[in-house]
């Protein structure tokens, strides 16, 4: 049986909920390639029985686990240690990780040292006719989409996370759960985690808001980004920005939305003063619904648009946000 796999990442001893949309990807390509099965590979110590059932019930036919107190946070050296080790003892054809921190240190880490190729930050994967992994991603810039093969073995890439939907639990499925021993050492840790520092600077982040209000150039100074917090706030949202706005300093990193910043699937992704750069709709298209305001009829964002108002953002928002502000008050 050829096997696929995802690398399923936790976080403080829990399961990531991007691993769910790793499990969407493997169930759209196990229904195209034959006679293979998924397996989702768990790395970490300590991790709760019903997270490993989750992965069987979102997808997964087995779970191989390997538990050390070692492993308990991610450092690259051990825990590629044990991917490679496992990868040179099963032979799966493919692996997946999302590519988040861990995805992307994880990920070309190992393919050097199994001598294998590695297609990152892949926003949609495909297989031909003879079942070869097909890995589309943007390239120049963003300016076109490239589909690569990868003529080693095993096949390896990451994917963008948050750019296609979690797989939906199942509560009929059966499957096996694998523990496997790796000897690890404390020569294995050359690093050990002191701490975290985590984004302060808006209670939601953007890969986890249901609303993501974002401001683009259009939006005029920094000053008027008051805006977009505003009607973010009125929403329930997290805050966005195209890059552009970002490497002039108007707002921070955190909130860009884009090929160079954050994939976001929202319920509602509202962009205002926004043009609609192909860098910038590769991190924001897949949100369920897309709402644009801008001035420029031809702007590149209605394109994706299922809502488009073309006017001047700084007399359409107000209006808005008064509306919204006045609904609020006759709830309370």
């Amino acid at each position: 049986m050829k096997e696929i796999w995802i690398y399923s990442e936790t976080r403080e001893g829990r399961i990531n909920s991007v691993t769910y949309e790793l499990l969407t990807r493997a169930l759209d390509l196990k229904s195209k390639i034959n006679d293979s099965v998924i397996a989702a590979l768990l790395i970490g110590h300590d991790v709760p029985r019903e997270d490993k059932e989750e992965l069987i019930k979102r997808g997964a036919d087995k779970v191989y686990y390997v538990d050390d107190p070692l492993l308990k946070d991610f450092v690259v050296e051990p825990f590629s240690k044990v991917l490679k080790e496992l990868i040179e003892k099963f032979k799966p054809e493919i692996v997946i990780a999302a590519a988040t921190t861990q995805g992307r240190t994880l990920m070309p880490y190992t393919a050097v040292r199994l001598h294998t190729g590695l297609t990152a930050d892949c926003t949609g994967l495909d297989v031909d006719e003879e079942g070869n992994l097909l890995q589309t991603r943007p390239a120049i810039g963003g300016n076109i989409m490239a589909t690569i093969k990868t003529q080693t073995r095993p096949q390896m890439c990451t994917v963008r996370p948050h750019s296609t939907r979690p797989a939906p639990a199942d509560d009929t499925r059966n499957g096996e759960i694998i523990d496997v021993f790796v000897k690890l050492s404390p020569e294995d840790m050359p690093a050990r985690k002191i701490g975290r520092i985590n984004d302060e600077s808006q209670e939601v982040a953007i890969q986890d808001a249901k609303v993501v209000v974002s401001g683009g150039r259009g939006i005029g100074k920094p000053e008027n980004f008051k805006l977009v917090y505003r009607l973010a706030e009125l929403l329930g949202g997290a805050v966005g920005a195209s890059r552009d706005v970002v490497d002039r300093g108007w707002i921070g990193y955190p909130h860009q939305v884009g090929l160079s910043g954050k994939t976001v699937t929202p319920d509602v992704y509202i962009a205002l003063g926004i043009s609609g750069a192909i860098q910038h709709l590769a991190g924001m298209q897949t949100s369920r619904t897309i709402i644009s305001i801008n001035k420029d009829p031809d702007a590149q964002i209605f394109k994706v648009s299922d809502l488009g108002i073309v006017g001047d953002l700084h007399e359409v928002v107000p209006l808005l946000i008064e509306k919204l502000e006045a609904m609020k008050d006759e709830i309370q």
